[in-house]
This record gives structure tokens, C-alpha cells and sequence, in this order.
């Protein structure tokens, strides 16, 4: 089963009106007006509904509660193996999610809701490629394994090409990027994260652009890398301070005596 909370449906003309509402509330950081669109009377709409509300969490750091109520709702009305392991996966994003932004240590929880979901979702399905992003970005994050972490970005990113699923490559794309920056391959860095912020701004997904855009400025020399922070800062003040965790980015370091 597709995942249609990553996979940015909504975003051409020919999708259904409900999913075009919904991804242009959330490209624009109205997560809880999405969900709200969206009756939890089947599988398919109770995983979207808690699959956006995860992802309010992760840029917003709030409505944890209200995630794991729809979380708990998806899980209870799974029926096959891919909508259970769709619903492990998002079970695994929310406790990483508290782990890294502070809220609590769930890393043990992370690791085996998505160990589950590795084991119900097939190799090739639709679904494995965000469970391969997620699991780079435990590897990365958590475990701090940053060839692990490359391994499954690169799995991620060749699912999403083969599903043709863009917003889950502008997440790819900017997190082997990343990864480059570290090691200082700045030509490398610089075209994933210009692939990133290209697809995000095509896809109108602005919530998303404003990291991008500060990705990007951390691989590139002023005087353009102060105009991308600018327009980010922009976009990020415009959104009202989401995602939460980008202004530590944005800050500038403090001057040294």
C-alpha cells in the first residue's frame, strides 16, 4: 500500500479533491485542520490521519497525545500485513521522535516498531522506502552510524525513484547530502540539497522549504549563503516558528569576545 501521508498525494491535478485539501493544509503546517478532514472509518484513512499528526509532533513538538490516540486507532483497524506495518512505521517515527527532540527516551521502542514493520512490509512494496528513510534516520541520529545510515538512505531513495514518490527523494536527496556536508564533499552536498529544495518548491510543500533553504546555505559561501538563510528565516517566520527545531539553525553564533 502506498503510504499517502509521505508520498505527497494531493499534489497534481488529477487527485481526488479530499487529498489535494489535505496536502495543502499540511505543506502548510496545518497538520490538526488535515486530520480533521480525514474520517477514521477505514485503514487506509485512520494510518493518514495518524501518520499526519506524527509529523505534526516531529515540526511542532506538541499534540503528542492526540497522535497516539490516532495511532492507536490505525493499529486496532489494520487488517493486512502492509497496514500493519504501515502503522509499526508510524509507531517507530513517533518514538523517535520523542527521543530526539527531548520529550523521552523511546529509542527502544523506535528500534522495534520498526524492526516489525520491516518484517510485514515486502521488499519493493510502496511502503519500504519510507521505512528505509526512517531507518537512516535512526542509524544517523540515534546510533550515530553514519554508514549505516547512508546504506538505507540509498535503499530509500532508490524505492522512491522506482515509486516515483518525489517527496520522500527531497527527503533522501537532503539527508545523503547531509551526510556529504559532514565529510566535507561540497559539491556533492550542494547538489542533493539543491535536488531537495527544487522538489519541495515544485510540490508547493513550504513547511518543508525553509529547512531546505538553510540546508543549503550550510554547503554554499556568502554572500548566497546569507540570502538563503534570509529566505528561510522568512518562510520560517511566516509559518509561525515551524518546524520548532530549525531556529537553532538560523541562529546566528553568538559573537566571541
Amino acid at each position: 500500500m502506498a503510504h499517502p501521508a509521505m508520498s505527497g498525494t494531493g499534489t497534481t491535478a488529477d487527485d481526488d479533491p479530499l487529498q489535494t485539501a489535505v496536502w495543502r493544509l499540511r505543506s502548510r503546517a496545518c497538520w490538526a485542520d488535515a486530520a480533521a478532514l480525514l474520517q477514521p472509518t477505514t485503514p487506509a484513512a485512520s494510518l493518514q490521519r495518524a501518520a499526519l499528526l506524527v509529523e505534526r509532533c516531529l515540526y511542532t513538538e506538541q499534540g503528542w497525545e492526540d497522535a497516539e490516540d490516532a495511532l492507536r486507532t490505525a493499529e486496532a483497524q489494520a487488517q493486512s500485513d502492509d497496514e500493519r506495518g504501515a502503522a509499526a512505521c508510524e509507531r517507530g517515527q513517533l518514538a523517535y521522535a520523542a527521543t530526539l527532540l527531548g520529550v523521552r527516551d523511546r529509542a527502544d521502542e523506535a528500534r522495534a516498531a520498526l524492526g516489525r514493520a520491516a518484517a510485514l512490509i515486502a521488499p519493493g512494496a510502496p511502503g519500504r522506502a519510507l521505512l528505509d528513510f526512517r531507518r537512516g534516520l535512526l542509524a544517523e541520529n540515534l546510533a550515530r552510524s553514519p554508514q549505516a545510515a547512508r546504506a538505507a538512505y540509498r535503499r530509500a531513495h532508490a524505492g522512491a525513484t522506482a515509486h516515483d514518490d518525489p517527496l520522500l527523494l527531497s527527503f533522501t536527496w537532503r539527508h545523503l547530502a547531509g551526510l556529504a556536508l559532514r565529510e566535507g564533499e561540497l559539491a556533492e552536498a550542494r547538489h542533493g540539497f539543491a535536488e531537495s529544495l527544487r522538489i519541495r518548491e515544485e510540490l508547493g510543500y513550504l513547511v518543508g522549504t525553509a529547512p531546505a533553504l538553510a540546508s543549503l546555505a550550510d554547503a554554499e559561501t556568502d554572500p548566497e549563503a546569507t540570502r538563503l538563510r534570509a529566505e528561510a528565516a522568512r518562510l520560517f517566520r511566516l509559518l509561525g516558528g515551524v518546524p520548532t527545531w530549525l531556529a537553532r539553525q538560523l541562529t546566528p553564533p553568538a559573537a566571541t569576545a
